[in-house]
């Protein structure tokens, strides 16, 4: 698998044009995002857990039913959300127009939306805005990193990364944006990303590694706890790069997963980067579980306890908040047993076999001075583990949320 290249982009995938604009959704900041694929393409999407779902994802979800696509629209600044048939009508009239502009189906269109909840949407702003730009729809890289800046809402920088990789004697783009800071919480958060590749892949395939994916980077990070009403990953792949189509989980298969889960981990991370008012970004890891499942239940238990985020916050090593998290996550394991470290690059063991272990408070708050920490937990009960990530919990937080508005 290669690494992330940050010199490329969106941009750089055959076969796509993008586009990043202001439509007066915000009062300045771009707020509409246009990505499309000149040919119809291999789609998948997982979307929201949350009960309360905005209209464009119940549209998306139904599009997404034959797993194909071609365009995608992004509105940022409003989430279209919790207004009533008028969020529907609005998303159908987006759909709509986008597809008679492009000369497509309307049911190949993605729509996904962000921003504040509850607040009518202002449509007529919004198609006007899609009948200016889509002609500017083009390849330059300068827009991949205006696509990528338009889907943002309270992040402080755009989240995107490319990977190239071989498949049957062909190099394959795959680029992806993401934008996510608060409402961040390990059941699809408050978040957006996006994923395009030129590879041959059939589209149950593709939504079955983007599932396996997701369930390891998106859904394993954690700034708040708080799920919300629009959050979306959806991949698309065209086939353009004219490798032979991707049709069974042979060895093909798992390299492209492997490079999806590369880029999908890369873009989570970012988002946990730069979560609302953190100052910690905290890796979590369990290994030696009896099952995935059971080291993931943990990791999601620990890293969404605020209180465990706010000492970390505070530089405090109190390891039994961590016990505490693990005693609750439902999985299986015994106290007797738990090994538990706290640090950074350097780790110092706070606990062994679930009893304290003599360690230097001092050194350890010391440590803990690094904007990277990392909790790891031992079960020596299997051979499984899992990873996840976190923020720390800080005053900023609150006053950012307090504030927020668009």
């Amino acid at each position: 698998m290669d690494s992330t290249i940050l010199n490329k982009n969106m941009s750089s995938v055959r076969g796509f044009r993008v586009r990043g604009a202001h439509v007066g959704i915000k009062s300045k900041r771009r707020d509409l995002a246009l990505i499309v694929s000149d040919v119809p393409a291999s789609a998948a999407g997982v979307f929201t857990r949350n009960r309360v779902v905005a209209e464009p994802v119940k549209i998306t979800r139904e599009n997404l039913r034959d797993g194909i696509g071609q365009a995608i629209i992004v509105t940022s600044g409003n989430a279209n959300a919790c207004t009533g048939e008028h969020a529907r009508i609005s998303s159908m009239e987006i759909i709509k127009t986008l597809a008679e502009e492009l000369d497509i189906d309307a049911n190949n269109v993605i729509y996904a939306s962000t921003g504040v909840i509850g607040v009518p949407f202002p449509t007529d702003m919004v198609l006007d805005g899609i009948k200016r730009n889509v002609k500017y729809l083009n390849r330059r890289k300068i827009s991949g990193t205006m696509v990528a800046n338009a889907i943002m809402t309270t992040d402080t920088f755009q989240k995107e990364g490319f990977v190239s990789f071989d498949l049957d004697g062909k190099t394959i783009n795959m680029a992806g944006i993401a934008k996510g800071a608060g409402m961040i919480h390990p059941d699809m958060a408050t978040m957006l990303a996006f994923i395009i590749c030129d590879a041959a892949i059939d589209p149950v395939l593709l939504d079955r590694a983007l599932r396996h994916c997701v369930d390891r980077s998106f859904n394993m990070i954690t700034v708040d706890g708080d799920t919300s009403t629009n959050d979306t990953v959806v991949v698309m792949s065209n086939g353009m790069a004219e490798n032979e189509l991707i049709e069974e989980e042979n060895e093909d298969y798992f390299h492209f997963r492997d490079n999806l889960e590369h880029i999908c981990e890369y873009l989570a991370k970012a988002i946990v980067s730069d979560g609302e008012g953190a100052t910690k970004f905290i890796e979590y890891e369990v290994k030696n579980a009896s099952t995935v499942k059971d080291a993931e239940r943990i990791v999601r238990c620990v890293s969404d306890s605020n209180l465990v985020k706010t000492a970390i916050f505070g530089r405090d090593p109190n390891w039994g908040r961590i016990l505490a998290a693990v005693g609750r996550s439902g999985a299986d394991f015994d106290p007797g047993t738990i090994d538990i470290s706290m640090g950074s690059r350097t780790m110092v063991q706070v606990a062994e076999n679930g009893s304290y272990k003599e360690f230097d408070k001092k050194h350890l708050r010391e440590i803990l001075r690094s904007s990277n920490v990392r909790i790891l937990i031992d079960l020596k009960r299997g051979d499984k583990g899992a990873l996840g990530w976190g923020t720390d919990l800080s005053y900023e937080y609150v006053r950012i949320n307090a504030e927020y508005t668009t």
